[in-house]
């Protein structure tokens, strides 16, 4: 969990926003203002964010940043729309649909390393629905939330499943030394 977790008002303003975001956006209408000097002060301070999109229960979009470079107002902002027109895996999210989409909104916590010595060793410091996970080999990086616990929570195949969507083979995590980080997320949604 989050330290310094957002009030429910907060959520519900990131959740409104999102909201606004992804239906304006969609349509190709004029984003919502964002009024920074009246935001609390953890809406105001940098925040990373993703948000998922799912319709009928299914993935539709997921879009975030692993690292805070703008206010958590306008980092969830952004992903929303993203999630909807940018995410590769999906065509963009039409009008006629969105009455079915559903947000969900995941802050993070800043990454750390994860220390291992043996490529063995990365599932055993993994705690299963809490972590989420970064790997890095050079240029190449993919994440999972902590959410996907939920659907692989096997370490090893979300490892192996990670590297496949980092675009690399299932076994590199066994076979390369990687660059590995976790952070936990607050997750909220409509």
């Amino acid at each position: 969990m989050v330290p310094d977790n957002l009030t429910p008002e907060e959520r519900k303003y990131l959740l409104d926003l999102a909201r606004q975001s992804l239906d304006k956006g969609v349509r190709g209408e004029k984003l919502p203002e964002i009024d920074i000097e009246t935001l609390t002060p953890r809406l105001r301070s940098f925040g990373a964010s993703f948000v998922t999109l799912t319709e009928h229960g299914n993935l539709r979009g997921c879009i975030g940043a692993l690292e805070p470079y703008q206010s958590l107002a306008e980092d969830v902002r952004e992903h929303a729309i993203a999630a909807a027109l940018d995410d590769y895996r999906f065509s963009p999210v039409q009008p006629a649909e969105l009455a079915d989409i559903d947000i969900e909104i995941s802050r993070l916590t800043i990454p750390i390393p994860l220390e291992y010595n043996h490529p063995e060793d990365i599932p055993l410091h993994l705690r299963p629905g809490v972590d989420g996970v970064i790997l890095r080999d050079g240029i190449r990086r993919a994440t999972f939330l902590p959410q996907v616990w939920e659907k692989i929570a096997d370490a090893n195949m979300f490892l192996s499943q990670l590297c496949m969507k980092m675009g690399a083979s299932p076994d590199t995590w066994r076979n390369k030394k990687l660059s590995v980080e976790i952070y936990q997320v607050e997750e909220f949604h409509e």
